[in-house]
C-alpha cells in the first residue's frame, strides 16, 4: 500500500466522523459521495487523493486539511 522508505499519509477520516459525531450516511449525501468512498478514506485504502474530494470532506466537517491527512515519516528518519 506504501514504500516504507518515505513514510505515508494517513487518513483521519474516521476519527473526524466520530468527533462530529456524523454518520457516514450523513457525510456521504452532505459530501455529495458515495458511502463505499468514504469507507475507503476511513479504511485508509485510498491510493490517489482527490484535491475535490478532500476540500468536500474539509468543508462538510469544518476542518483543515491537516486535520484529514497526517504524514508518517518512515522507520528510518524517526531514528
Amino acid at each position: 500500500m506504501y514504500n516504507q522508505d518515505y513514510g505515508y499519509i494517513r487518513i483521519k477520516l474516521a476519527e473526524l466522523i466520530a468527533e462530529r459525531g456524523i454518520s457516514k450516511n450523513k457525510l456521504s449525501h452532505r459530501a455529495e459521495m458515495q458511502r463505499s468512498q468514504i469507507n475507503q478514506y476511513c479504511n485508509n485504502q485510498v491510493t490517489r487523493l482527490d484535491t475535490a474530494v478532500l476540500a468536500r470532506i474539509c468543508s462538510t466537517l469544518d476542518c483543515r486539511i491537516e486535520d484529514l491527512l497526517e504524514f508518517i515519516p518512515s522507520e528510518s528518519e524517526e531514528t
